[in-house]
């Protein structure tokens, strides 16, 4: 028989059918077993009352007191047989002659089996075999009234009789035996059909070599997967999914609510909704992610969740990067128009003689533009955070928004991870230009970066309508934006690099209205060699 037809639920159904019918065999002889050895101590029983009976009557006594006591006690032994049915009534003298017998022709002949504890006075039950075969017998002493032993009765059951008489209950418990087997076997079966409804009729060297496929796949597949029971508790995680969860190998972490596993903040809320996710971000201390959750089964009630995760760190990186080079291409092409206007109004002044004020106004802008990028290249030697403030303010200058760079300003190169740096000043500054966009003129901003001991300080003040104090939290919390497009995810990126440097935040009312945001990032120690 094949492996695909020797199913899992076949071979139980066979193991089951053969335990259990050895099971009810067994059971079966040792009830008939019971039954033999309770009809034999019942046999024991009964014929030592009919013999105590016997051997107490006084018809008895008076017979073996006569010369022929066999003329008496025949006819009374063998009416006590019969209405006892018993085997034998046998009324013997002290010397084994007996005086009745089933069988007339035994009168006078020696009693066959046991009788010295009788001849002492006792009572007792034996099984002896005789002239009708082996037999459970008693044997009694008869006495006189001066309690002297003056004869014996013994009366027996033969095997045989106690025999058919178990062989006329066999088929009670020939009936029983069979609805237990019956019971039993419709019980196996139920059991293996719904084995074999659960293992889709797969044999073992199947369902061995699926365990082997998809734990390999588990194990080497390149994103992160989670199983999460209808129960909302985590029934698998992979290699990967730890990883990118941050759960040690060895931690236990299967079977266990999600609610009590160290997931991030969103990826529990989102699991916990109940919805399907497709695409969706999530945001660790240190990782971008991108999860997408759907319920799973095989056409019929969900089974759980499965969560597929994978990493989109450096792909964030490489977009934040991006639109920071857009953002600054942008601000060249601006600036590049703006600069062709005054150059064209330049040539037209000294087209019409008017060589002062060429001269003058192309002064004046060289020299505002040469102002912006000393203070901030001398103030900021970061070279790349420095061209980001840079494009910002061609950024803002084109928005009609004054951002300025605080002269005291102090940050050198290599203090923190540049790509850090770009993402908290960047996100800071695209919050304070979207918060006074739309408001009315002055519209400001000014940004402060600068190392004190132990800690990296940025501060970003915008003359916008201000942020409510009960909204804090939010800002930086994914999702959270005050546009009406956009997926709000500049601060919440600002709260992962927090999170990743241990820093801490504050939001406070800026002098002439506004908000102010500080960023503290602490500056790594360097331990002496």
């Amino acid at each position: 028989m094949t492996g695909r037809k020797w199913s899992i639920a076949g071979q139980l159904f066979a193991l089951q059918v053969v335990v259990v019918t050895l099971l009810v065999a067994a059971a079966t002889a040792g009830v008939a077993l019971v039954a033999r050895a309770d009809a034999r101590d019942a046999a024991r029983k009964e014929v030592l009352a009919v013999a105590e009976t016997v051997a107490r009557s006084p018809q008895v006594v008076a017979a073996l007191a006569t010369p022929r006591p066999a003329t008496t006690l025949q006819p009374y032994a063998e009416s006590i047989r019969v209405a006892t049915k018993t085997d034998f009534v046998v009324v013997m003298a002290p010397d084994r002659t007996r005086y009745s017998h089933a069988d007339p022709a035994q009168i006078g002949r020696p009693f066959i089996g046991e009788i010295g504890p009788a001849l002492a006075g006792q009572p007792f039950t034996v099984v002896n075999t005789g002239t009708l075969g082996e037999s459970v017998r008693a044997v009694v002493p008869v006495r006189d009234t001066d309690g002297r032993v003056i004869g014996l009765v013994s009366v027996g059951i033969t095997t045989e009789a106690i025999n058919r008489e178990l062989i006329g209950r066999s088929p009670i418990l020939l009936i029983a035996t069979a609805a237990a087997l019956a019971l039993a076997g419709a019980g196996s079966w139920l059991l293996s059909r719904r084995l074999r409804r659960l293992t889709h009729g797969l044999g073992p060297a199947q369902m061995t070599r699926m365990y082997e496929y998809y734990d390999a796949v588990l194990h080497s597949v390149g994103e992160g997967l989670v199983v999460i029971g209808p129960d909302r508790r985590i029934g698998l995680v992979n290699d990967e999914g730890r990883r990118l969860l941050g759960l040690p190998l060895d931690a236990p972490v299967v079977d266990r609510p999600v609610t009590e596993v160290d997931l991030p903040p969103a990826l529990t809320e989102l699991i916990m909704s109940g919805q399907t996710a497709r695409d969706e971000l999530i945001l660790t201390a240190d990782r971008a992610l991108v999860a997408n959750l759907r319920p799973t089964g095989t056409g019929g009630p969900a089974l759980g969740t499965v969560l597929t995760l994978r990493d989109h760190t450096d792909l964030r990186a490489l977009t934040s990067e991006l639109d920071s080079v857009r953002g600054l291409t942008e601000a060249l092409r601006s600036q590049a128009h703006e600069a062709a206007n005054r150059l064209h109004t330049v040539l037209t002044l000294v087209e019409l003689g008017r060589t002062e004020e060429a001269v003058r106004l192309a002064t004046e802008e060289l020299a505002l533009a040469q102002q912006l990028t000393d203070r901030v290249v001398g103030a900021i030697t970061e070279p790349a955070l420095a061209a980001l403030l840079l494009g910002k303010s061609a950024q803002a200058a084109e928005r009609g928004v004054e951002l300025t760079v605080d002269p005291a300003s102090r940050l050198d190169v290599g203090t923190l991870p540049a790509g850090d740096l770009l993402t908290v000043v960047g996100n800071l500054v695209d919050n304070a230009l979207e918060a006074v966009a739309a408001g009315e003129p002055p519209r400001r901003v000014r940004v402060y970066v600068a190392e004190s001991p132990g800690e990296v300080l940025v501060e970003v003040t915008d003359s916008g309508a201000g942020l409510p104090a009960e909204r804090v939290a939010d800002a930086f919390r994914r999702g959270w934006s005050t546009k009406s497009s956009g997926r709000g995810l500049g601060l919440a990126l600002v709260g992962q690099v927090l999170a990743r440097h241990d820093g801490r935040y504050e939001v406070a009312a800026g002098p002439e209205g506004g908000t102010v945001f500080r960023v503290r990032l602490p500056v790594p120690v360097e331990l002496p060699t």
